[in-house]
């Protein structure tokens, strides 16, 4: 486990109010959820789970001073995060910054089986060069639509990671219970993981969890900004 006790304090403070209004307070259905994640849970309302916002506030603070300090010590975050909401999300707040991004699909074996990753990264990043470069004018028409489809599932998968020289320092994932494989495998290579949880997930394998609603747009823009905005701030005090 990470050890947080030296961390120094460079988070704002995050009104509750604000948090509120985001809808960071829903949890899942009460029957759903992973009793594991009692202690992020404040009561029980109309059969849905309503987190303690003064802890989310509070690992709010703990996950943006861990994300500050991977970006001031020029550390790799990846943001990992494959449902819509999450997508959509990710593209707006993350995708503008350079942060490192996973938004199609999470492949099995990105963490684990590197050497594989890296040549499917330098495959598309050859591809993307050679059309710059007009080095495939010579192919057949079918040769290049082949190239193209080729390009573009590269990019789908890879895209967000393309600078990416090998395993990254740090991920920060909305929704773990979706993002399975990732978990295993960030646990497998011991890789710290932050991730915005909700209360139907074992937090167990997360090093800095933020309790809050993983399905509204708004609580996950709350979120996810904060993280960006940490590791920013971060990369700028260098």
């Amino acid at each position: 486990m990470l050890d947080l006790s030296t961390l120094p304090n460079q988070a704002p403070e995050y009104d509750l109010r604000d948090l509120l209004e985001a809808g960071c307070h829903f949890g899942h259905q009460a029957r759903r959820w992973h009793p594991k994640m009692a202690k992020w849970i404040y009561t029980e309302k109309d059969g849905v789970h309503i987190f303690d916002l003064a802890k989310t506030a509070s690992q709010l603070q703990l996950a943006y001073n861990y994300a500050y300090q991977l970006g001031k010590n020029g550390k790799i975050l990846v943001v990992v995060g494959t449902k819509k909401q999450a997508r959509d999300v990710i593209k707006e707040v993350v995708t503008p910054t350079g942060i490192m991004t996973i938004t199609s699909r999470w492949l099995g074996g990105l963490l684990t089986n590197w050497e594989q990753v890296n040549k499917s990264l330098r495959r598309m990043l050859e591809i993307e060069k050679g059309l710059q470069e007009n080095k495939y004018d010579k192919y057949t028409k079918r040769e290049r639509v082949l190239l193209d489809k080729e390009r573009a599932r590269l990019e789908r998968f890879f895209g967000g990671i393309r600078e990416l020289k090998g395993k990254p320092d740090a991920l920060f994932i909305i929704d773990p219970s979706r993002e399975k494989v990732a978990v295993l495998e960030a646990e497998k290579v011991h890789i710290p993981m932050m991730a915005l949880i909700d209360s139907n997930t074992n937090p167990d394998p997360i090093d800095i969890l933020v309790p809050a609603n993983d399905d509204a747009v708004r609580s996950i823009t709350f979120v996810t900004q904060a993280i960006t905005d940490g590791y920013m701030a971060g990369k700028a005090a260098k």
